[in-house]
């Protein structure tokens, strides 16, 4: 099996991004596993929400099994950045779906990456999907 992380935030858009661009794998519905992780600020809601308890986790969920590409689903809280490096390297996967979001080159500096950041803190492959839109 091929295991895929794919951390969800809040955006639908990035979520069927991610969707598209884990079931574009080779032979996806026979040789990925996803893993579907939300990231929440306190502990309290990581533990009383589930993942597709949030819109874009629903989104990602429903459009996954929709493929027939099995999942799992799993909620944490904690800096974003750190939690998603470390529930990669705990669940040992081959590759991380992110959903990133375009901003100016003064934004991020500003704001910061949470995509910039994995890429930079995991040493295993990161696929960024952007908002799923085609440029106009």
């Amino acid at each position: 099996m091929y295991e895929v992380l794919l951390p969800v935030d809040a955006s639908e858009e990035r979520g069927r991004a991610q969707v598209d661009a884990t079931t574009a794998l080779p032979h996806a519905e026979d040789s990925v596993r996803a893993t579907v992780l939300h990231v929440f600020g306190d502990e309290e809601t990581a533990e009383k929400t589930s993942v597709e308890q949030t819109q874009a986790g629903k989104v990602v969920v429903e459009g996954l099994r929709e493929t027939g590409i099995a999942i799992e689903t799993e909620t944490r809280h904690g800096d974003p950045e750190e939690v998603i490096v470390k529930v990669a390297d705990e669940r040992d996967v081959d590759m991380l779906v992110l959903g990133g979001r375009k901003r100016s080159p003064l934004g991020a500096l500003v704001f910061g990456s949470v995509s910039q950041s994995v890429i930079l803190d995991s040493e295993r492959p990161v696929a960024v999907t952007g908002s799923g839109h085609a440029p106009e």
